[in-house]
């Protein structure tokens, strides 16, 4: 069985291959990559690497030649190509490539999920089924180190504002969620859905997860869109950005974010760190 990671040089994609190797020979895993020198200073040796952006299909059909089991990790939104371009291209070259199966890092409750994050991971899922692949959607809720601005607030003794009111969100580390990825991949009849994510708390809830980590006194302030929006430009945001940290704060309130599930201590076999230890490991990194 040969296995690939898509976008491997990023955080996500490490862990998931310093996963996989624990069961796997390093000979039977390529890292797709688009900087092969940097590719060579941060992943382990042994295994293979090939070059290939998202943006071009022909290199990513090479690249892909051979593969048993993909996992294909998003893109960053934004670029100059669309992201649903890119996605595109990957879905279609794994299976001209003849790869098997996809993993996929999808968004949570995609099915259901309205926000204009979700819309790009709504695409590619309908890409991935059209395909005829078999295929996980892994639908990651939400990275807790995505909140690092929050963390460090805190642990500097400084408030901070939110939009999201009573909105909870499934926080879980980056590597639980990359780990789960891998072990994913490693078994042999994996479901087509999971709904990955941690308990779901509000940002009052994790304010006071901070407290109790750091010991400093703080207020994570509940304030209107407007109110988030000006604080976000008084920051130095321009009002673009502003108005996309405002959409990702209404999603929250939403309850988007809110997932009511055990799928991702299940496949780690494990509990998944608890809030305040969860805090503490990022602010000690």
């Amino acid at each position: 069985m040969k296995y690939a990671i898509s976008a491997a040089t990023g955080h996500f994609g490490q862990l998931a291959i310093n996963e996989l190797l624990k069961e796997i020979s390093a000979s039977d895993i390529t890292a797709v990559v688009r900087n092969v020198d940097k590719a060579k200073k941060v992943l382990p040796a042994g295994i293979n690497i090939a070059r290939a952006d998202y943006t071009d299909k022909k290199a990513l059909v090479e690249a892909l030649k051979g593969i048993d089991k993909l996992l294909f990790i998003s893109s960053v939104p934004g670029g100059d190509i669309s992201r649903e371009t890119q996605h595109r291209n990957v879905v279609e070259a794994a299976k001209e490539s003849g790869v098997s199966y996809i993993a996929y890092t999808s968004f949570a409750k995609a099915d259901d999920a309205k926000s204009a994050l979700s819309s790009d991971h709504k695409a590619t899922e309908k890409m991935i089924k059209e395909s005829g692949l078999k295929y996980s959607f892994l639908r990651n809720a939400w990275y807790l180190e995505n909140e690092m601005s929050y963390l460090k607030a805190g642990a500097a003794g400084q408030d901070a504002v939110y939009a999201a009111g009573e909105g909870k969100i499934g926080f879980a580390l980056e590597r639980e969620y990359a780990v789960a990825a891998a072990k994913v991949m490693e078994l042999d009849t994996p479901k087509d859905i999971y709904e990955f994510a941690g308990k779901p708390v509000t940002y009052a809830e994790l304010g006071q997860a901070v407290k109790e980590v750091t010991g400093k006194s703080f207020e994570f302030k509940s304030v209107s869109d407007d109110e988030y929006r000006q604080s976000m430009i008084k920051a130095g945001f321009d009002e673009g950005t502003a108005d996309v940290f405002v959409g990702m704060q209404e999603m929250m309130r939403d309850n988007e974010l809110n997932v009511d599930s055990t799928d991702l201590p299940d496949v780690l076999g494990h509990n998944l760190a608890i809030l305040p230890d969860a805090v503490k490991e990022i602010l000690n990194r």
